[in-house]
């Protein structure tokens, strides 16, 4: 009896070691940190361009541009036959929807002023021997040392209104046209408008502002009909630019497609007010009980802030967690200036550990801009239906497919607008 005892006992202990010795072993684990930065750039306006070449009497000019509620148009033109003047509404711009949010359209020349740009003495106009047809070069009239200001001097010029027309068409959706045309030929003093500048912009953003010393390119404008300077500057402001929105975060199971799936429509489980309003609760309480996903989240406080709020370029948000090896992880965050536009991996995500090792680093390069296919998009920075000019859920439904964004519009290369990058403690 005492023999079997003993080998039973060390049978037991020879299947005890083969199970512990199975080949197996603990999974791989790691915690993670991943910051979203805004990388964009801030833009002064949204759309820019040239007046270009002369405008001559009965000649006419004419611009295109997109443009949502709360922009204004600011444009500069020299009056050719003085020294310093130039033609372009109050230095706050025009807005271009009424109170009521409808398009400004037909003749706007009566907010149209003639300024001075109070960079050189002005003679009498038509006939001053420093104005652009008579003067021997550029920049050689009296310096003034003065302030940009509406005309008031000692001389006499024909009314706005008989010089200049500006009139403005509203082509749909968001597009305008503007035409600048010299009327100036039955006036009192004929002249031609020198090449100038146009600019599309928010409130408070000012080409050049009344009663302060002009600029370098205001005053080759205004005083010689230069653009070269003042357009290089103002182009070089120009450009897109938008805070992400508040997003969710999922770590989940391989091959799962927690937040959305490639080509295929929005689940109705909140997808749709993230990429539309920038809201992810209704998101993050589906994740919280979707088969697969292991943890989740929302990150929706940048980092060294105080409150909720949405990411502003060189601003970033961050989360942590914990994760082992066979975890994916994805994100989605809203392109704010857009109607329907989010920022995710892949809609299986990606893998965190690669043979064994936890990921670390840039991982932007797996980023894509996707459409959520549940609003029809617009212009990018200038829709009425886009939240920053209070268009949340109010767009014109698309009934899409999730897809990466592929539409008539020019966007950011993704690492120009965003970068993701993780660490593993």
């Amino acid at each position: 009896m005492k023999i079997l005892s003993k080998v039973f006992l060390l049978a037991l202990l020879i299947v005890g070691f083969v199970a512990c010795d199975d080949g197996e072993t603990d999974p791989a684990k790691g915690s993670f940190t991943v910051t979203i930065e805004n990388v964009l750039t801030p833009k002064n306006y949204l759309a820019s361009g040239e007046i270009a070449g002369l405008t001559a009497p009965g000649e006419e000019k004419t611009f295109t541009f997109n443009a949502g509620k709360g922009m204004y148009l600011s444009f500069s033109t020299m009056f050719v036959q003085s020294n310093d003047l130039f033609y372009g509404f109050a230095d706050t711009g025009l807005a271009l929807y009424d109170s009521n949010g409808d398009p400004v359209t037909g003749d706007v020349t009566a907010e149209v002023d003639l300024w001075d740009a109070g960079t050189e003495v002005n003679e009498m106009p038509g006939t001053g021997m420093n104005q652009p047809p008579r003067q021997s070069g550029s920049n050689v009239g009296t310096d003034e040392n003065g302030t940009i200001q509406v005309v008031n001097d000692a001389f006499t010029y024909p009314a706005n209104a008989d010089v200049i027309q500006v009139t403005l068409a509203h082509n749909g959706g968001t597009e305008f046209t503007a035409t600048i045309k010299n009327i100036s030929g039955s006036s009192s003093l004929s002249t031609p408008f020198a090449p100038g500048v146009w600019a599309i912009h928010p409130s408070g953003v000012k080409m050049f502002t009344d009663g302060t010393t002009a600029s370098a390119g205001l005053e080759a404008l205004a005083e010689d009909g230069s653009n070269t300077t003042m357009l290089e500057g103002i182009t070089n402001n120009t450009g897109y630019a938008s805070p992400f929105a508040p997003g969710v975060w999922a770590v989940h199971d391989q091959g799962a497609t927690p937040i959305f799936a490639a080509n295929e429509a929005d689940r109705g489980a909140g997808l749709e007010a993230l990429a539309e309003d920038g809201d992810p609760a209704t998101l993050a309480t589906a994740l919280e009980a979707l088969t697969g996903v292991t943890k989740s989240g929302v990150f929706n406080t940048p980092d060294g802030a105080t409150a909720a709020g949405p990411l502003m370029p060189a601003n970033t948000y961050s989360f942590t967690f914990d994760a082992e090896e066979g975890d994916y992880l994805n994100l989605a965050t809203m392109l704010v200036h857009t109607n329907d536009l989010f920022y995710a991996f892949k809609g299986t995500g990606i893998t965190l550990f690669e043979n064994g090792t936890a990921i670390s680093g840039d991982v932007t390069a797996q980023l894509e801009l996707w459409d959520a296919g549940t609003e029809i998009n617009e212009y990018p920075g200038a829709g009425n239906y886009q939240p920053a000019r209070g268009g949340a859920a109010s767009g014109p439904a698309e009934s899409g497919v999730v897809k990466i964004v592929d539409d008539s519009f020019v966007y950011p290369a993704n690492t120009d607008a965003i970068k993701v990058t993780i660490s593993v403690q």
